[in-house]
């Protein structure tokens, strides 16, 4: 059986947990990273040197890197689905994969620091409507592409919209003004109506520290730990 090992409150770890549920794959979760530890274990240097997470294990093959894995189940268990079979489309898929990683991750992963991770009076209004305006700067990119298109790759969901789907639930539930973005809003919309997109990645994150710490203590009851 394949073995994610991650948190799922983990930003890293939530697109894995998404893919998995979307292609319907069987799976334990093995909590690691953060409070559950394990990272530091011999055995989980033999699937991951790095001790970050996420990892996989599927039968005898391990693979780490979050996007890494997403490819590979999208690969090997949703080819000519999620896993576009034309090759152009799918280089359009991993373009946009990559341009989440480089481009909209950082912003919208610092706002969120930036406010839910950080208690509110220690809070830096100034640097948070910075991060919000690049956030939303980048994210009018990918506003601009979805204008005649439903999807990243056209009319049908694919592995590139698994990235930017966790990216974007973080930077419409965080605490601050928003400017309009009303192509990437349907395209959220209609992500919002995948049951997978529902139970794993809009998840309650809190609205300060505590809040988060609790919310992933009581997490423990979805995997193994």
């Amino acid at each position: 059986m394949l073995e994610i090992w991650g948190r799922p409150y983990s930003s890293n770890v939530i697109p894995v947990i998404w893919t998995a549920n979307e292609l319907g794959l069987d799976y334990t979760l093995q909590l690691a990273g953060g409070s559950f530890g394990k990272l530091d274990t011999p055995e989980y240097a033999q699937i991951n040197p790095n001790r970050m997470i996420p990892a996989i294990r599927d039968g005898d093959f391990a693979l780490w890197e979050s996007l890494s894995i997403v490819r590979y189940l999208c690969d090997r268990y949703g080819a000519g689905g999620f896993s576009p079979a034309d090759q152009q489309i799918r280089a359009i898929a991993d373009q946009w994969m990559e341009w989440s990683a480089t481009k909209a991750f950082m912003p919208v992963i610092y706002l969120f620091f930036a406010t839910v991770r950080t208690q509110p009076a220690d809070r830096d209004p100034a640097k948070i409507v910075a991060l919000r305006d690049e956030a939303h700067a980048t994210l009018s990119i990918l506003d601009g592409h979805l204008e005649d298109r439903d999807y990243v790759c056209g009319n049908s969901f694919t592995m590139g919209d698994i990235p930017l789907g966790c990216v974007v639930y973080r930077y419409f539930n965080v605490d601050v003004d928003r400017p309009a973005l009303h192509n990437v809003e349907a395209w959220y919309q209609r992500l919002s109506e995948r049951p997978a997109y529902r139970d794993h990645v809009m998840r309650h994150f809190g609205t300060n520290p505590d809040e988060w710490a609790a919310l992933e203590k009581a997490c423990a009851s979805e995997g193994v730990i």
